[in-house]
């Protein structure tokens, strides 16, 4: 009987994937920047900050709400999540009637960011203690659709924009969001206590390297050095890597010499491999290693951001730039794998939220910093190898990221032996 009563793993995967894809639409905010400053005036810079603040506050909720989601559950939180990115998404369009800037703020920065945390975190968690044998896998699959729920939505959203007005569109995402969230969480729950999937022995002696190394809640990881050095090493991903995305287009019209609309292209094509990395990454490393992973993330980038300023050769630079999209989407596709493996899966959401910070932090100065070298050096290029130093940083804190999970799990299998 109750056999018949666990669920199945990969239902709960694509339900983990109808959240990411319903969340992720806020990476399509800018198809809303040109209508509404068209219809209000407001400036292009004044709208997007809507966006920044959806952001910020993703990673202050997910930070300050992970204990929520261990505390009632997937479901619970999934179905909280709908109903704030909901209500946030289709209040935009009550603010976009009153013509008010500040409701839009509130509407979906505030409240949409409020679902877009608890959203983000909530089923990314519970995938991860589902599938202890593919944790890369599952967890590149949710994260994928986020990446790649800009590219459904930019579409639909111009559609929409063009047939109905801003605010029904806003209304109906709202709705549409709200009720493929709510389908997804209502079958998502955590497996049973003590359950493992067929085949999978986490306590066999051969199987030490893929043993957890820890399980700890969320406070005592903050008291490790591996927290912080997971911390530095998405800091360093996502700033460097958010710089360049946010830069693209300038850089293939200035480096390259192609044309606004060619370069828009290219940019669209290169965005296809932020979503494949998620998938490709995530899946590679439960076959190389999370550590293998990041290693290989830092190397590749290197060479890559050196590469980039002194090429003028269109191939080459959208080569490298699919690369290093593949490595800003593998990087928070696989870290929610990488905490399971050091902290466990006792509080894993609320470590993965306080991890998120990095998300929030790195948000801010990459783009900061790139506006910042362009308008000092006139060139966005030169940021660039200050980017490639960065990454040296990043590779030598995920060798000391290696070499203390290397003395840990020596001392687990001296530990077995001796018990």
């Amino acid at each position: 009987m109750a056999e018949r009563k666990v669920k199945n793993r990969w239902l709960i995967a694509l339900c983990a994937v109808g959240i990411h894809i319903s969340i992720g639409s806020v990476y399509a905010w800018s198809n809303f920047t040109g209508p509404l400053s068209d219809q209000f005036g407001w400036s292009a810079s004044q709208v997007q900050f809507t966006f920044s603040m959806a952001i910020l506050f993703l990673g202050l909720s997910a930070a300050f709400l992970g204990w929520f989601v261990e505390k009632y559950g997937p479901r619970v939180a999934g179905i909280t999540a709908a109903v704030f990115f909901g209500i946030g998404v289709a209040g935009s369009g009550i603010a976009v009637q009153a013509g008010s800037l500040w409701l839009l703020y509130i509407s979906y920065g505030v409240l949409g960011g409020i679902g877009l945390g608890v959203g983000y975190i909530a089923p990314v968690s519970t995938l991860v203690k589902w599938f202890p044998d593919r944790r890369g896998l599952a967890t590149g699959m949710a994260i994928m659709g986020f990446g790649f729920a800009a590219a459904i939505a930019s579409p639909l959203m111009n559609f929409l924009i063009n047939t109905v007005g801003i605010s029904a569109t806003f209304y109906i995402l709202g709705i549409s969001y709200f009720v493929i969230m709510i389908a997804s969480s209502l079958y998502l729950s955590r497996p049973p206590e003590g359950w493992t999937p067929e085949g999978y022995n986490p306590e066999s002696e051969d199987d030490v390297n893929k043993q957890d190394l820890a399980n700890l809640k969320a406070k005592e990881s903050l008291k490790t050095k591996r927290f912080y050095y997971l911390w530095t090493m998405l800091f360093i991903n996502v700033t460097c890597g958010i710089a360049v995305i946010s830069a693209a287009k300038p850089l293939l019209e200035e480096s390259v010499g192609v044309s606004t609309g060619v370069a828009a292209t290219l940019v669209g094509v290169m965005g296809i491999f932020n979503g494949l990395g998620r998938i490709g990454w995530a899946s590679a490393s439960d076959y190389i290693g999370r550590g293998n992973t990041y290693l290989t993330f830092f190397v590749l980038q290197i060479g890559l951001f050196l590469i980039v300023p002194w090429t003028s050769v269109t191939w080459i630079f959208v080569v490298a730039f699919s690369i290093i999209y593949t490595c800003y989407g593998g990087g928070f596709a696989t870290m929610p794998a990488f905490i399971g493996d050091l902290f466990g899966t006792k509080e894993l959401g609320a470590i993965h939220g306080y991890i998120l910070t990095a998300w929030a932090a790195a948000g801010l100065v990459g783009p900061i910093f790139a506006a910042w070298m362009k308008d000092t050096t006139g060139s966005y290029e030169s940021s660039l190898i200050y980017f490639a130093g960065l990454f040296v940083v990043a590779l030598i804190v995920s060798i000391l990221t290696k070499v203390d999970e290397k003395q840990k799990r020596k001392e687990m299998r001296a530990n077995q032996k001796t018990a």
